[in-house]
């Protein structure tokens, strides 16, 4: 994830877990409540890129979604734009109807899974995830997101043994390393957080935010201009240079994380903050 410059928009959402509840986490024990990012293929993808793209898929997909009301795609499709754009509870809602009008669909629960964490309703996303495959045919990317809604619980060493049968499915998943390093950061263990999100970025398969994530670790162990150079590697100069002076000043002030209680951020965003893959 990359951190972000603004304090009233610590982190958008890639998958997971916020800055801010990172950082709280690590200077003082405190978490916030931020939204599960998808991982892989769980909803469906979408060639838009700036928030008025967005509000342009989302007019297309809310339009197609109203002619098909019962084709899953178009749901998913449509819930996706939702929830990029913020409207995580109106997407929550028509994955709900979704959901009823195909109970089978393993998209369109994973899909409705994720949603439902993201509007903070854990036990019932970990309740519709279990639905959305099964043991004898069990999806990694299921399995990452059950890890990062645990992780959002504060159940990490659960959260870890997802992850960890994910990677027995896909070893050296980059996606669900970085989800497995931060879970490690989430307890404290930063080194092995560091040695964990540094295996993700070797694989040469990995992400911007795989990269924005281990910038964010090393900076939370103090050696900032180390997490500058590994931010510049996908950032302006600039841009990577001010979002380690952020979280230089936030450490310096752990008080000051007490206060986040609520999920920030928007499109990606993860936006800059730790990004759940």
């Amino acid at each position: 994830m990359r951190l972000v410059t603004r304090p009233v928009r610590v982190g958008s959402v890639l998958g997971s877990v916020a800055m801010a509840a990172l950082v709280a986490a690590a200077v003082s024990g405190c978490t916030t409540r931020p939204s599960i990012e998808p991982t892989g293929s769980i909803g469906m993808a979408s060639a838009a890129s700036t928030d008025a793209d967005w509000r342009r898929e989302a007019d297309a997909a809310g339009e197609a979604y109203r002619s098909k009301p019962r084709d899953p795609d178009a749901a998913i499709r449509y819930a996706k734009a939702l929830r990029v754009l913020g409207q995580r509870a109106q997407a929550a809602s028509v994955l709900e109807q979704a959901a009823i009008r195909n109970p089978a669909n393993r998209m369109v629960l994973g899909a409705y899974g994720r949603a439902l964490a993201d509007v903070g309703n854990y036990e019932q996303a970990l309740d519709v995830l279990g639905r959305a495959h099964t043991p004898d045919q069990p999806d990694w990317r299921i399995l990452s997101v059950q890890g990062a809604v645990l992780d959002q619980m504060g159940r990490h060493d659960e959260a870890q043994r997802y992850y960890s049968t994910a990677l027995g499915l896909v070893p050296d998943e980059p996606s669900v390393l970085s989800n497995l390093g931060l879970s490690y950061a989430l307890q404290h263990d930063l080194k092995r957080a560091e040695s964990t999100l540094r295996r993700a970025a070797a694989t040469g398969r990995a992400s911007s935010k795989v990269r924005q994530n281990l910038a964010l670790v090393v900076g939370l162990q103090g050696r900032f201009e180390e997490a500058e150079t590994i931010a510049k590697a996908d950032l302006p100069p600039e841009e990577a240079a001010a979002n380690v002076t952020y979280l230089r000043n936030m450490l310096a002030q752990p008080g000051k994380w007490n206060k986040l209680d609520a999920p920030m951020g928007g499109p990606e965003v993860p936006v800059g903050a730790p990004a759940r893959l």
